[in-house]
């Protein structure tokens, strides 16, 4: 697998990508989310290509204190091959590169194969409540 960064043209394979793998939430918008990442720090913005079709995506983010991953993605398809660990390792050290000492990221709490893959490769709980304020609806309610 080839990772390399986010080009305007992957945006719909991107949040297919997503689609398939569980990530979209009927409260966000996968499109408005991209061209929010565009618009900050697009260069920790990644995918990763096998035979010229993108099967994996990790949207990292640093503001100077703490770096996160979102939408860490791999095709269901290409799972359990090592393309999880080696695009999350991208993202990593384009985070070590920017200065950043931690990464915190977010699994909703009935996902354990993705917890499991988070352990595996190194990360460990922490303990702390998430909390979030919505700022935008991207899809209100009908």
């Amino acid at each position: 697998m080839k990772v390399r960064g986010f080009e305007a043209k992957d945006e719909l394979a991107v949040v297919e990508l997503w689609s398939r793998c569980g990530l979209i939430r009927p409260t966000n918008d996968p499109h408005a989310d991209v061209q929010r990442k565009l618009r900050v720090r697009p260069d920790l913005f990644l995918v990763g290509v096998l035979d010229g079709e993108i099967v994996a995506s990790v949207m990292a983010g640093y503001e100077g204190h703490r770096g996160w991953l979102n939408y860490v993605a791999v095709d269901p398809a290409h799972q359990r091959q090592g393309l999880g660990k080696a695009i999350v390792a991208h993202a990593e050290a384009r985070l070590r590169e920017s200065g950043c000492p931690k990464i915190n990221l977010q699994v909703r709490t009935g996902n354990k194969p993705a917890i499991d893959f988070w352990e595996r490769i190194g990360y460990a709980r922490d303990d702390v409540v998430s909390m979030g304020k919505r700022l935008a609806n991207d899809r209100p309610p009908p």
